[in-house]
C-alpha cells in the first residue's frame, strides 16, 4: 500500500515497486475501469507501457494517464537544431573506441554559452544499442540554464541522474521530483519530463540503460533487511497545468539522435494517474551498508543500491553501487579496496568529499573508468598511509564523501568527444608508478609446522 509524504510544494507516495494512484482533482480516477467510454471531467485515457503487454505479471510495468490532452496532439517529429552530438546511444567503431588504460576525468567546467540538461549532456562511454534494446551508456551532464517551454522524452531508455552540485526540479507526467545533490531519480524510458536549476548552475551524472528497468537487488542471506529499503522511494503525486503554450517543443532523443515536435499546451496536463511505471527518487544517505565486522574487505556488491539484471542470474547489465560514509572495524586487513581485475567495467564517480583509495586527483564531480581486466586499486599514497598504520589500528569511520560506482557486464567504448575532452586526466597512469616493492626475503610469520619427516 502507498502513503503520501509531504514537501511543501512536491509531495510524493512512498515504496518500490508499487500500483500507485495519486489523483490532483478529487475524483479524477476512474472507478473501476481502466479507460471508460467517458473519464471523469471529460479526460483523455492514455497508457504508457514499460515492458512489452505479455511480459509476466510480476514484472510488467504500465501505467494510466488521465490527461486533458492526449500526448498523441502534436506536428511530426524533425530532426532537431541543434543537434547534440556529443549523445551517442549505439556503440561502434565509427564513434568509439576501445581502451583497456585506466581512464579519469577532471570536473567538467560550466558552459560558457546558455545551455540546459539537453544540450549539457555529454556520452562517456557506452555499450550495445537502444536500437537492439541491450547495453547501457554514461553520461554526464553540466548545464546553466533551465529548460524554457520544452520538455525532454527518452525513447532509448531509463535515465539513471545523479546529480552532484546544483539542485533539479523535475517535471514529470506523473507529477514534480525535487532531487538534490545526494539524491538519485530514475526517468523510466518514455516519460517526457523538463529539468529547471533553482541553484544556477548544475552538473552531474547520468546512466542509461537500453531494453531493461532498474530494480532492487536480492539481499540473500542477508535477509529481509539492509541495503535500500522499499519505504525510502519516493515517487510524485499528480500535478497538472492547464494552459496555453504556443509553439511548445517535445525533444525526443530516439536512437541517440535528437527529434523535435511542437504543440500547443503542456505535455504536463496529467491530472490523475494509476499504475507501476513511474519516475522516483531515492536519498542515499538512507541506505544502510553492511560491512565486514573481523577480516578482509568486503566486494564493492554489498553496496548495490539498483541493479537491472541480465538473463543470466547474478550478472547485471549495469549495477548502481554507493561507497557511503561508515564504519571500518576489520582487523589485520587492508581496508581500503584491494587491487584487482575484474570481467566487469567500473565507472566511478565523487558526489562530495575524498574516496578513500584515491588520495589525490579524483574530485567531486570528476569520474575514472577501469574497464574489463584492467588492474585498479589504491594510489601509492593510500597505500604507504594504510602500511604506515600498522596492523593494530582501531575501529575507524569514513565521513563527509559519497562516491558511487557503475558497474557492468559489458565491456564498454569510449566515446571520441571523451578522449578527446580537456577534463581528460592525462597524469591518472602516475598515481600507481610510485608504488615499490615490500618484499623481504625474511618471512616475518611463524613457520608452519611440517609432519612425517618433510
Amino acid at each position: 500500500m502507498d502513503s503520501q509524504i509531504a514537501g511543501g510544494d512536491y509531495d510524493y507516495l512512498s515504496g518500490f515497486g508499487n500500483h500507485f494512484s495519486s489523483e490532483a482533482l478529487a475524483g479524477a480516477l476512474p472507478p473501476a475501469q481502466n479507460s471508460p467510454l467517458i473519464c471523469p471531467y471529460g479526460l483523455y485515457a492514455e497508457q504508457i507501457s514499460g515492458t512489452s503487454f505479455t511480459t509476466p505479471r510480476n514484472r510488467n510495468l504500465f501505467s494510466w494517464f488521465y490527461r486533458i490532452k492526449p500526448s498523441v496532439t502534436h506536428e511530426p517529429f524533425k530532426a532537431r537544431v541543434p543537434c547534440n552530438e556529443r549523445i551517442l546511444s549505439e556503440f561502434n567503431h565509427s564513434n568509439s573506441s576501445a581502451n583497456p588504460t585506466q581512464l579519469r576525468w577532471k570536473p567538467m567546467d560550466t558552459p560558457h554559452s546558455p545551455t540546459d540538461f539537453i544540450d549539457g549532456l555529454s556520452t562517456i562511454c557506452g555499450s550495445g544499442s537502444s536500437f537492439m534494446r541491450h547495453g547501457y551508456a554514461i553520461h554526464m551532464y553540466t548545464a546553466n540554464k533551465s529548460m524554457d517551454n520544452c520538455a525532454f522524452c527518452n525513447a532509448d531508455g531509463d535515465f539513471l541522474i545523479v546529480p552532484q552540485q546544483g539542485r533539479l526540479f523535475i517535471t514529470t507526467e506523473c507529477g514534480r521530483l525535487k532531487v538534490s545533490p545526494g539524491e538519485i531519480a530514475i526517468l523510466p524510458q518514455g516519460f517526457r519530463f523538463s529539468v529547471n536549476l533553482p541553484d544556477g548552475p548544475s552538473r552531474g551524472y547520468v546512466a542509461e540503460i537500453f531494453g531493461s528497468h532498474f530494480q532492487l537487488p536480492d539481499l540473500g542471506p542477508i535477509g529481509a533487511n539492509g541495503l535500500a529499503a522499499p519505504r525510502d522511494f519516493l515517487v510524485p503525486t499528480a500535478w497538472f497545468e492547464d494552459k496555453p503554450y504556443p509553439g511548445y517543443t517535445i525533444v525526443q532523443k530516439f536512437g541517440g539522435e535528437l527529434f523535435a515536435a511542437v504543440q500547443d499546451f503542456s505535455p504536463f496536463n496529467v491530472v490523475a494517474w494509476r499504475g507501476n511505471y513511474v519516475p522516483y527518487k531515492y536519498d542515499l544517505s538512507k541506505f544502510c551498508p553492511y560491512n565486514t565486522v573481523l577480516f578482509d574487505h568486503g566486494d564493492p556488491s554489498i553496496n548495490t543500491v539498483l541493479t537491472a539484471p541480465t538473463d543470466t542470474p547474478g550478472v547485471a547489465l549495469l549495477d548502481f553501487v554507493i561507497f557511503p560514509p561508515r564504519w571500518l572495524v576489520a582487523e589485520h586487513t587492508f581496508r581500503p579496496p584491494y587491487y584487482h581485475r575484474n570481467c566487469m567495467s567500473e565507472f566511478m564517480g565523487l558526489i562530495h568529499g575524498g574516496y578513500e583509495a584515491k588520495a589525490d586527483g579524483f574530485l567531486p564531480g570528476g569520474a575514472s573508468l577501469h574497464n574489463c581486466m584492467t588492474p585498479h586499486g589504491p594510489d601509492t599514497k593510500s597505500y604507504e598511509a594504510t602500511i604506515a598504520r600498522g596492523n593494530d589500528v582501531g575501529p575507524s569511520k569514513i565521513t563527509d564523501t559519497m562516491a558511487f560506482m557503475f558497474e557492468s557486464s559489458l565491456i564498454p567504448r569510449i566515446s571520441q568527444w571523451a578522449i578527446e575532452s580537456p577534463f581528460l586526466d592525462h597524469d591518472y597512469y602516475q598515481c600507481w608508478i610510485g608504488l615499490r616493492s615490500h618484499f623481504t626475503a625474511t618471512e616475518t610469520r611463524k613457520s608452519p609446522i611440517l609432519h612425517n619427516g618433510q
